[in-house]
């Protein structure tokens, strides 16, 4: 059991870890920037240090900072909470490096399944049903009017270091897919650093289904059911429910299993939501994995 948990955020989810830690009698380490000094989750906290100044790169993503600040409050282990640095790979691996737990996925697990593109080759690899698309990052302009005469129109054009909606683009046909190309690709550089894209076939009026799966430090996990995200704007989701509406006990089976074998096949570690398209058939496809605790588990719980 850890002695004293670092936790690396703020807000909602710095308060849920406080109270959890407190349940089970580990001592917290809140870090806050100069505009949070009054905030709930310092006040909670057993103890509290200022990392930077307001702006979130001066502070909540300064990991050299954090580290500080985990050195100086001698804790055991790190928790990321959501938001902030708890999908990134090179935070989890210094965490390894300094000896200090990070609650999450280890470094490995992050890199293999952060990368959408990537993840979509490792889901192939488990045996886990992705939709048609490109087999790899989509450079150029040719290769993607080629790939989508292949997999056929419409298409999604998808930021491979996406999220929120960000870096994604639909396209009808060759004109539609030129502009859209070039769209999510500055969009995607804008957003994420990261220009690079690859295509999916559109799945006309799916419903957005997510796992959300456990795991231990010796191989073990489970999923703890589904939620439905399908009511979304501009491919943000607006309401979460669980369990889904559309789910029957088979296909339940058939997707946590899914989910489960997927996680296995990574090394995966602590928790995670492995989210899929179900089509109008009930056929159902891989699309991303977040390697952290997502916002919604509260619905789950």
């Amino acid at each position: 059991m850890f002695q004293k948990v670092l936790i690396a955020n703020r807000g909602e989810i710095a308060l849920r870890v406080i109270r959890a830690c407190k349940e089970l009698g580990i001592r917290t380490l809140a870090v806050y920037s100069e505009a949070d000094v009054d905030s709930l989750h310092v006040q909670l906290a057993d103890e509290s240090i200022c990392i930077g100044a307001a702006p979130s790169l001066e502070s909540y993503l300064k990991i050299d900072r954090i580290m500080s600040a985990a050195e100086i409050g001698d804790v055991d282990a790190i928790h990321p909470g959501y938001g902030f640095l708890a999908e990134n790979p090179h935070f989890a691996e210094v965490c390894e490096r300094s000896n200090i737990k990070f609650i999450g996925p280890s470094s490995r697990a992050m890199q293999a399944m952060g990368d959408k593109n990537a993840a979509r080759v490792h889901a192939r690899k488990a045996g886990v049903a992705v939709t048609p698309g490109s087999d790899s990052i989509v450079d150029t302009e040719d290769e993607a009017i080629k790939v989508a005469k292949k997999i056929g129109y419409p298409v999604m054009i998808k930021a491979a270091a996406g999220g929120g909606g960000r870096g994604m683009r639909t396209a009808h046909n060759e004109p539609s897919l030129k502009s859209a190309f070039h769209s999510a690709r500055h969009e995607a550089q804008k957003a994420f650093g990261n220009e690079q894209v690859y295509l999916e076939k559109l799945i006309i009026n799916p419903h957005h289904i997510e796992f959300q799966v456990v795991a231990d430090s010796h191989g073990r996990i489970v999923h703890l059911g589904e939620r439905d995200c399908s009511v979304q704007r501009r491919n943000q989701k607006v309401i979460e429910e669980c369990p889904s509406p559309l789910m029957t006990p088979s296909l339940r089976k058939k997707m946590g299993n899914a989910a489960i074998k997927l996680a296995k096949s990574v090394g995966y570690e602590n928790a995670g939501t492995i989210e899929f398209l179900v089509d109008q058939d009930r056929h159902f496809y891989f699309m991303e994995m977040n390697t952290r605790i997502q916002v919604e588990h509260t619905i789950t719980e």
